[in-house]
């Protein structure tokens, strides 16, 4: 795909926020990528604007069907001042990936990933600096043909925005506690699972809901089938350390996300000599490696918190505390050595970062 990529500069840049402030996903940048699709035309107007609102119709297919897709991930300002990303082009295939499933025309990841770049060099003042900030990264395809029929958009339109946000642990690491469901489904073999389409997070709202008035931070998925082998957490993916050994679900069914984060896990936990193996797994099996004194650590993996300490669980009100509820050791070493390698501190002997 050789295409011009026109830029347009906002003519009033907006003020930076408070990085001791920022959130997740609150204050946007001053500017956005933008690229549209005709089935007769491909992908094309590659365009960098200034941020902002655009009109659409009410019969826009993707407010009624559903064909979205999005991605996440973060660029950095490392320790030496440079400004990085974290294995961008694994994300973007993984669009594409969700794209297909979902009926929606492929990207150029190579046009895509140089459309990233200028933006991110445009809108570098916006990546903040603090310890444990970010800039995130949302690219994401809507469906755009106004048509209330049944059937895969023939238009369609990518963006890529751009969001500054805080440090997840600013104030140290807090285990979440989690609430393991086997009333609700959250994804089923064969179906969508593991695509990053919007209708995925539609469907764990209620259960999450739920989770959170119980006292809970978020939900653990069980299968479709059987509600008792584990999947993934809300917007996570899963691994338990039992007896020496690191286990997390397989993605054989294609029910749960193949997590960028996930992946590096695996990656480094095998280059620092553990045994790590992707399988299923039940929650009876995780309860009875906690009755057998073998469960030694449990945490979420995602590009919001890298890390993310289980310290409770509750399935059939049978609730259990890993570690004391809090953080444990082997966690705690993989988010140094992850984060490390993010921020410059550690060697990156895995060829994740690429350079703006």
């Amino acid at each position: 795909m050789q295409q011009e990529i026109k830029v347009i500069k906002a003519q009033t840049p907006k003020p930076k926020p408070d990085e001791d402030s920022l959130g997740f996903g609150i204050h946007f940048t001053d500017h956005m990528f933008v690229m549209d699709y005709h089935v007769d035309k491909g992908w094309y107007d590659p365009r960098i604007v200034p941020y902002g609102p655009f009109e659409v119709e009410p019969s826009l297919m993707v407010f009624h069907y559903g064909q979205a897709v999005f991605e996440g991930m973060k660029a950095y300002r490392n320790i030496h001042g440079e400004t990085v990303t974290f294995r961008p082009m694994d994300n973007l295939r993984r669009l594409n990936r969700s794209s297909e499933r979902l009926c929606i025309p492929k990207i150029d990841e190579e046009f895509v990933w140089e459309a990233l770049r200028k933006l991110l060099e445009i809108d570098r003042d916006w990546i903040p600096s603090r310890e444990g900030t970010s800039l995130y990264i949302r690219p994401f395809i809507i469906a755009t043909d106004p048509n209330l029929g049944v059937r895969p958009s023939y238009t369609y339109r990518f963006f890529i925005i751009l969001s500054p946000v805080g440090a997840y642990y600013k104030e140290g690491f807090k285990p979440v506690k989690i609430y393991v469901t086997d009333k609700y489904v959250r994804a089923a073999r064969g179906g969508v699972g593991y695509t990053k389409t919007a209708g995925n997070y539609a469907a764990s709202l209620y259960a999450a809901e739920e989770a959170k008035q119980k006292g809970y931070t978020q939900v653990l998925w069980l299968d479709a089938c059987e509600h008792k082998y584990v999947e993934e957490v809300g917007t996570m993916n899963i691994f338990f350390k039992i007896n020496g050994q690191l286990i997390t679900p397989s993605l054989e069914g294609k029910s749960i996300l193949a997590g960028i984060t996930r992946d590096s896990v695996i990656q480094l936990a095998k280059a620092l000599g553990y045994d790590v193996v992707e399988r299923s797994i039940s929650i009876e099996e995780v309860y009875r490696a906690h009755a057998d004194g073998k469960l030694e650590d449990v945490f979420g993996t995602g590009t919001a918190a890298v890390i993310s300490p289980v310290g409770v669980l509750n399935w059939n009100d049978q609730v259990i505390e890993i570690n004391g509820g809090q953080m444990g050791e082997f966690a705690k070493l993989i988010y140094d050595k992850l984060t490390g390698i993010q921020y410059g501190r550690e060697e990156d002997r895995f060829g994740w970062i690429q350079r703006i």
